[in-house]
């Protein structure tokens, strides 16, 4: 699995609108120079952080995924299950679309690359904030997605007033932002979103034990000495970090985070999270890269958005699989 994640790598950078030969992309990968400064530009200021993005994004959403389906013992659950994307999408919403109350310079300012992704995390923080402090009051886990579903539904409603308000301009800036986009990306704020998706991982390969012992039922657990309350928080609290931060970056992005996970069980026929977590990632970074491909149409002038790409393809991978394995549903 890591060599296709290697081999879909090289396809990605080497397809686009400008088609670069597989043995030039591994050349200047390995630090070579390339035949043409054209190949090499491209491939350092474009799609080497375009791919290394999705990277993050499919590792980052994929194992948020698996924490919450762990979690919750419902595979239903995603990572944005407790109303992260929705927190970001209230911050990012009042940013484009209050931004016309706002005085011109300020307005500027606000509606700047880095102000967006500064409002996004200021909403997916504050949404976190908030799932973490009620999860120190409740007991049962199957209350805190309620809880989460109650905090995206109040939010999406927000949403959806400020945007029966907003001029067409505001609405569709604003379209453009939750369909997703992974190629808006600096060096610098990759290196950001690198940093945050390790320790979201760090806290993730911390709770693997933990994991383990939930799946048996919290009673189960406790009866093996877990914290349960300990063990939550450090679930939740990394979920949000590599949701939020990934959202904040690129946008919400669908379907990863949900199918991901099923896909390592139903391909490694195993519950145990020692395995499944690193598959996890793997198969994350694999489907992204894949998705990314197929979203760059080689050869035509334009790029169709993430998010549908992802759903288009995955879903159809998914059904095939389970209905191919459905003994072992």
């Amino acid at each position: 699995m890591s060599l296709i994640l290697v081999l879909t790598l090289i396809l990605n950078i080497s397809l686009g609108q400008v088609a670069i030969p597989f043995r030039e992309v591994i050349k200047s990968l390995l630090g070579s120079t390339a035949s043409k400064d054209t190949w090499e530009y491209i491939i350092f200021n474009f799609r080497l952080p375009k791919a290394i993005t999705a990277i993050l994004v499919g590792v980052g959403l994929s194992t948020a995924g698996l924490l919450m389906q762990t979690l919750f013992r419902n595979p239903l659950a995603g990572p944005y299950v407790l109303g992260l994307s929705s927190g970001s999408s209230l911050g990012v919403a009042f940013v484009i679309l209050g931004s016309v109350v706002l005085p011109a310079f300020l307005s500027e300012i606000i509606l700047s690359s880095y102000g967006i992704i500064l409002a996004s995390c200021f909403g997916s923080f504050l949404v976190m904030l908030l799932v973490l402090l009620v999860s120190q009051r409740i007991r049962d886990t199957a209350t805190l997605l309620i809880v989460g579903l109650m905090f995206s539904s109040f939010t999406g409603a927000i949403v959806s007033v400020l945007t029966y308000f907003s001029s067409a301009d505001q609405l569709q800036r604003f379209t453009f932002w939750s369909m997703g986009s992974l190629g808006n990306l600096s060096w610098q704020n990759l290196l950001i979103l690198t940093i945050t998706i390790l320790i979201g991982l760090a806290l993730s390969l911390f709770s693997i034990k933990s994991l383990d012992a939930l799946l048996l039922g919290e009673n189960y657990a406790k009866s093996m000495g877990l914290n349960l309350k300990k063990s939550r928080y450090t679930i939740v609290f990394a979920t949000s970090i590599l949701a939020g931060s990934i959202t904040a970056f690129v946008g919400p992005i669908a379907f990863v985070g949900l199918a991901v996970p099923h896909l390592s069980k139903l391909l490694f026929q195993t519950s145990n999270h020692k395995i499944l977590f690193w598959s996890t990632i793997v198969i994350g970074g694999i489907l992204m890269l894949f998705c990314d491909t197929i979203s760059q149409l080689p050869g035509l002038d334009f790029t169709l958005p993430i998010n549908a790409i992802t759903s288009i393809i995955g879903a159809p991978i998914v059904v095939w699989l389970l209905i191919r394995k459905k003994n072992l549903i």
